[in-house]
């Protein structure tokens, strides 16, 4: 699903591709998993299994260059970020796209798909967990060492902040002070990377 909130207060549009497994399986609306349902997680890591990561690229690909040519969008220059499923779609878009800057907070299907990583031209930002039980610190590491030629590369890792950290409809993995921090090196990341 993409959607776009128009500029305010100075602020660019946002486009966001959102995926929200249902008890279906489907994306039909009327039956989501929330996450803050006591198993609403593990129901829905039962279906990520069934996304079809290189379509799903492509759909993120899809809503950047529709973006692109919204005439709000200054010059066409737009970006892409996401978190945990949507940090690894954000990367691989990086990869076999041309956003002008990526963020990918957690970005689970990173470490697996590093052989994209010299294919990435435009300025990235990763942000992981020291505490993370799903990308554990040799996954990270693996991450920062694809990424030392490249010039454009921010990397974060966040003391005492597990896996989702940002994640407010999940109370067992939200971490208030490493979500702060990360927010504000995302919007630094943003200023110098996506000017206005």
């Amino acid at each position: 699903m993409a959607t776009s909130r128009a500029s305010a207060g100075g602020l660019p549009s946002w486009v966001t591709w959102q995926w929200r497994p249902t008890s279906t399986g489907g994306s039909a609306p009327e039956s989501p998993i929330e996450e803050k349902d006591s198993d609403g997680l593990q129901r829905a890591f039962g279906y990520v299994g069934q996304l079809d990561f290189a379509k799903a690229a492509d759909d993120a690909t899809a809503a950047l260059e529709h973006l692109r040519g919204l005439p709000e969008v200054a010059g066409g220059k737009a970006g892409i970020l996401g978190f945990c499923l949507g940090g690894g779609i954000a990367y691989m878009v990086a990869a076999l796209s041309d956003p002008v800057t990526c963020i990918s907070y957690y970005g689970s299907a990173v470490p697996d798909a590093l052989g994209l990583a010299r294919q990435v031209r435009c300025p990235i930002l990763f942000h992981f967990g020291d505490a993370d039980d799903y990308i554990p610190a040799k996954k990270q590491e693996a991450v920062r060492e694809a990424f030392a030629h490249h010039e454009g590369t921010e990397f974060h890792v966040h003391e005492g902040a597990g896996h989702a950290f940002d994640n407010h409809n999940a109370a067992v993995m939200y971490q208030e002070r490493a979500a702060r921090k990360a927010w504000i090196q995302t919007i630094e990341f943003l200023l110098r990377t996506l000017p206005l």
